[in-house]
């Protein structure tokens, strides 16, 4: 006989860094929240991430609007709840440009940035290298983004889901969803999981890569889709890289909607000693194998901007997979067709940085707050309406 607890107001799917910050902010305003995922806290998508908190890669739109609030939150977490337990740094992100093409690519999306309100400081291939002395000298410009922050991610989504419990909630792991209850309305209103029945008035889809999954036990669509990608991390060593480095074609490759192996360089320090080397990504399915010949690439191009890694040891590659939507927005908010269902998943590469707005925007959706942010652009159905 299955096991049925008390009914809660909120049922968060998915114990990484999102479903972490829906159910710290939900908590936070006095629900009652429950948490499960079939594997470990942040043992999905969030153990892939390399915990950027950026606004620098973001172009003026929806997405950067939910960016540039995610970050105020981080900063007010980290003054509410000591920045060493997430590892937070203000670190500040430097773009580069080596060509001329792509110095007038970076100027343009500066200034649009700065029309939008992200603080942005214009380099000189001089100045690059006075903040990054181990930078090649063979670049022509870039831009210095003070906003930009860094967590180590499980590390942040189980502080965040220890402060959760102390608010109330309740966390199981190893707790595999089988499919979602309906009232006699159609309504949602729980789960049936491996370890008994889970009662709640709203159900939060923060499954990460496997957020169409979940979608699809309540019978609506979200295009939610992997895209493999793949970081590097040497030894450790003292600081030689003092910001979150990358080239300008970074964000034309985040906006990509092509298939195919993208990479282009990401240079990063963290706070154990170690550098972290990205970015590629390829939609591949849910394919693990680990890729030599993308390793090797990822290699090459962070030598191509930091010369001196050529003689530093690597330590390890691992893999994760971003949860890709079409038009590279996240999915946030009330599902109408299927009400009590509430979605926080699709964020892409940007997960981790995105996460606070995304449980603080839900958690006054559900409390019947006005949200800080139109999450319109957002909305779960939108797919549907575009293929009508």
């Amino acid at each position: 006989m299955s096991a049925r607890r008390d009914p809660v107001d909120v049922l968060v799917i998915g114990a990484g860094m999102v479903g972490a910050a829906c159910a710290y902010y939900c908590a936070d305003a006095g629900l009652r929240v429950a948490v499960v995922d079939r594997g470990a806290v942040a043992a999905g998508t969030t153990s892939g991430g390399e915990g950027n908190i950026l606004v620098s890669d973001k172009e003026p739109g929806p997405e950067l609007d939910l960016a540039l609030l995610s970050n105020r939150l981080w900063r007010e977490l980290g003054e509410r709840h000591g920045a060493d337990g997430f590892e937070l740094q203000h670190k500040g992100g430097v773009v580069v440009a080596r060509t001329p093409e792509s110095a007038a690519g970076l100027a343009a999306l500066v200034g649009a940035q700065r029309a939008h309100g992200i603080d942005v400081v214009d380099l000189t291939a001089g100045e690059l290298t006075d903040l990054e002395p181990n930078l090649t000298r063979d670049v022509c410009a870039g831009a210095l983004y003070p906003q930009d922050m860094q967590v180590q991610p499980m590390l942040a989504a189980a502080q965040l889901l220890r402060h959760a419990r102390e608010l109330g909630a309740t966390v199981h792991t190893g707790t595999e969803v089988l499919g979602l209850t309906r009232g006699r309305d159609g309504r949602v209103t729980g789960a049936h999981t491996s370890a008994g029945e889970f009662p709640a008035r709203w159900v939060i889809n923060a499954a990460g890569t496997w957020g169409a999954e979940v979608a699809a036990l309540a019978g609506v669509t979200v295009p939610v889709l992997p895209r493999r990608g793949f970081v590097l991390v040497t030894e450790p060593l003292p600081v030689v890289v003092r910001h979150k480095v990358y080239t300008a074609d970074y964000v034309a490759n985040v906006a990509s909607g092509d298939a195919s192996l993208e990479t282009s360089v990401v240079v990063e320090g963290t706070q154990a000693g170690t550098v972290l080397i990205g970015a590629s990504r390829e939609r591949v399915g849910f394919d693990r194998t680990m890729s030599l010949r993308v390793l090797s690439r990822l290699a090459a191009q962070a030598v191509g901007l930091f010369p001196f890694l050529a003689d530093v040891t690597l330590l390890r590659g691992y893999l994760g997979f971003r949860p890709y939507c079409p038009d590279h927005l996240p999915v946030i908010g009330p599902d109408p067709r299927a009400p009590g269902l509430v979605h926080a998943c699709g964020h892409e590469g940007a997960g981790i940085g995105l996460s606070a707005a995304t449980g603080h925007l839900i958690t006054q959706s559900l409390t019947g707050s006005t949200p800080e942010l139109d999450i319109t652009p957002l909305r779960p159905d939108r797919f549907a309406e575009e293929v009508s």
